[in-house]
């Protein structure tokens, strides 16, 4: 099992909650009902403008990598779908700085963003893009009970989630957070189902350190617009 550098293995995730969170129908009902009306953060505005004019020249299908952290998945993922553009989102500079470009293999099918989903996503709707694919690899699990709004699926920015369609692939080493985000995409009429995770080939840090420790990993599919 790999040890964390004071020779412990990474800690599972903890919390006070047990089983599904008992707001969640009301929570999402109440977000699928009344629009989010949040004012865009200039900043946020600017970046996806920069993207649009990435995109605007190229009429491949788009992957959206949210809270991508260093942006080695979205690396690992337009390797993976070369036929495809990846853009992959995250808020924080510091992660997007120690990003590692290939050196002996140059990927151009993607593109690093720093921006807050909140924004972005809403955005996306705007422009009415549609996704082939979105993946929400490792997000913040936010394990306490009062902290269900700060979650994909409890927060007034889930229903742009909806919008954007495509395939949603979200992945945690904290099988709550999966069922959760399974059973709202259920609320909101949408299949969904948890089930176990077996990386053959790990593709971001969490995963590969989670997988290393023998922790399990779980996962959630669900087509959210038809092929």
């Amino acid at each position: 099992m790999k040890k964390r550098s004071d020779n412990t293995p990474p800690r599972e995730v903890t919390s006070n909650q047990n089983g599904i969170h008992p707001n969640l129908v009301t929570t999402v009902n109440k977000h699928l009902s009344h629009a989010f009306q949040k004012p865009y953060a200039q900043h946020n505005i600017e970046a996806f403008k920069d993207c649009s004019q990435w995109l605007a020249q190229r009429p491949n299908p788009l992957i959206l990598d949210s809270f991508c952290g260093t942006g080695e998945s979205t690396r690992q993922l337009a390797r993976l779908f070369p036929e495809s553009l990846v853009i992959g989102v995250d808020k924080s500079a510091v992660r997007l700085e120690r990003h590692q470009q290939e050196q002996d293999e140059p990927i151009e099918n993607y593109r690093l963003v720093r921006a807050d989903v909140d924004d972005f996503w809403r955005l996306a709707v705007d422009a009415n893009w549609q996704l082939k694919h979105h993946f929400l690899l490792y997000p913040n699990p936010w394990p306490k009970s009062a902290q269900l709004q700060y979650r994909v699926h409890g927060s007034a920015v889930f229903p742009a989630l909806l919008q954007l369609g495509g395939e949603v692939t979200l992945r945690s080493n904290w099988k709550l957070y999966v069922d959760e985000f399974a059973a709202a995409l259920s609320i909101a009429g949408k299949g969904a189902a948890t089930r176990p995770y077996f990386p053959e080939t790990t593709i971001t840090a969490f995963e590969r350190k989670y997988h290393h420790a023998g922790q399990s990993l779980w996962e959630c599919r669900s087509q959210l617009t038809e092929k």
